[in-house]
């Protein structure tokens, strides 16, 4: 792709996050950092283009415009939709403004699918039976920490495989598998999370759910790993997208973090959280690089077509 086209489909990532109105300002001062830290990494003046959207100085037939070759199209739709469903299920406004991306680049009923496909991980629910679950606490548990330190290493080394594959779909389901660790990690201590605490969990601790998936997708657009097929992935296992490994750190800072906070009885303070937060992170991206091999023999064992079925299962 042109530079130019990566442009393009950056800009139709920002309008698709805030084309509903209704993010949070924590959440917009997230998109910002991570179009500034985009901007370094690749050169792209990203600010510019964070102001340009909210500022409306763009318009989705100009960026439409600046798409000619097919993959680029079909990649700055999925970014879109992936985008749209970070969050959870599409509102009526994404929902319109996805309808007018697939006219505007002319696009067929199989750029629908993939926002069906996109809906259906989103709306996968964080426990098995979704029931009623809230955040409320059941009798104490005690649970064993060394297995709950191995589940967490294993989802850790499942999202930084995920990151490496090409496909937007499988980068999409790091933020659902990322819930239901949390979730899982509540209930080992006695507590039925609903999802909307284990997204107020997450944005408190940092993690915009928007924002993060805008940053895992960026890496791997810049890194020129995104939406390649083929030999993609092992082309890729040693560009950019692996050396940040930004999923494998995020998730294990998240089931950390969480395994400390529920297991404490949840006393710990919003600044307290955040704090503990930056530091695993650190932690995680050092342990990266040890756990590298097992992470790439897992993305060679991935199938991106049954990422449904991984987020389901999991």
């Amino acid at each position: 792709m042109t530079p130019s086209e990566t442009k393009a489909i950056v800009t139709l990532s920002l309008l698709a996050a805030f084309v509903d109105g209704e993010k949070h300002e924590r959440e917009r001062a997230e998109i910002k950092r991570i179009a500034e830290g985009l901007s370094q990494a690749d050169g792209l003046n990203l600010p510019t283009l964070y102001q340009d959207v909210l500022m409306k100085r763009v318009s989705l037939a100009s960026v439409a415009g600046e798409l000619t070759s097919s993959e680029s199209k079909q990649l700055a739709y999925e970014m879109a939709v992936c985008v749209c469903d970070a969050d959870g299920a599409q509102s009526e406004a994404e929902r319109m403004f996805l309808a007018d991306v697939r006219t505007s680049l002319g696009l067929d009923a199989s750029a629908a699918r993939f926002s069906e496909q996109a809906e259906e991980i989103a709306a996968v629910p964080v426990a098995a039976a979704a029931g009623t679950a809230v955040a409320s606490v059941a009798a104490p548990n005690v649970p064993d920490s060394a297995e709950l330190d191995k589940s967490i290493l294993n989802a850790s080394i499942l999202n930084g495989a995920l990151e490496l594959l090409p496909e937007t779909l499988s980068t999409m389901a790091i933020i659902p598998l990322q819930m239901k660790l949390v979730y899982r990690i509540g209930q080992a201590h006695g507590y039925q999370l609903d999802s909307g605490h284990i997204k107020d969990f997450l944005a408190t601790v940092g993690v915009g759910l928007t924002s993060q998936y805008l940053e895992q997708a960026g890496r791997k657009l810049l890194g020129g790993l995104l939406g390649k097929m083929g030999g993609g992935l092992l082309r890729g296992l040693g560009n950019q997208a692996v050396s940040s490994g930004m999923s494998f750190a995020s998730t294990y800072a998240l089931g950390h973090v969480a395994k400390r906070y529920y297991g404490g009885g949840r006393t710990l303070s919003t600044q307290m959280l955040k704090d503990a937060f930056s530091g695993v992170v650190k932690e995680g991206q050092s342990l990266q690089t040890q756990y590298l091999p097992a992470i790439q023999e897992k993305a060679r064992t991935l199938d991106a077509g049954k990422v449904l079925s991984l987020v389901r299962g999991a």
